[in-house]
């Protein structure tokens, strides 16, 4: 079989940013996959899935409740590596025009406080799986990494 397009980025030199993974054709529209790199692949601790559990609760609730991007969003979830996450929006997009949007996010996600959304027994799966200390930390990191961003953290390398 042929490697799928996602195993054929060098893992070893990939940074924390925000890259496009794919573009997609759905019908008319044209789907755009984002990789949103929290931690640098091998080379840092992955999340754990507590806090992973966490800044998906809280991103989808902001995401889908969105002003401008709520009707744009497709999904937003876990890399299975636990390195970051993937944003999927309707239509065509580079990484530097959701940036606004991701500064939003995580500046909401290192400063929440209270009760996680959805984080019940009725509403989740695993509810008891959240670790909002750690969720506001990794807010907080990839903040910085959003804030300071550079071209080489937005594009693949070869």
């Amino acid at each position: 079989m042929k490697p799928i397009a996602s195993f054929t980025i060098n893992h070893l030199t990939l940074l924390p940013g925000v890259y496009v993974s794919r573009k997609d054709a759905v019908g008319n529209e044209l789907v755009t996959t984002f990789d949103l790199r929290v931690t640098r692949p091998n080379a840092e601790p992955v999340m754990n899935t507590a806090e992973v559990h966490t800044i998906e609760h809280l991103a989808a609730t902001f995401l889908r409740n969105h002003a401008e991007f709520g009707s744009r969003i497709v999904y937003f979830g876990p890399m299975g590596c636990r390195t970051g996450f993937y944003l999927l929006l309707a239509g065509d997009y580079e990484s530097a025009d959701i940036l606004p949007l991701l500064r939003e996010l995580f500046t909401y996600i290192r400063d929440y406080k209270g009760d996680v959304p959805g984080a019940s027994a009725i509403e989740c799966g695993n509810y008891l799986d959240m670790n909002l200390p750690m969720a506001n930390y990794y807010g907080k990191k990839y903040l910085d990494v959003l804030e300071h961003i550079t071209p080489e953290q937005m594009t693949y390398q070869a």
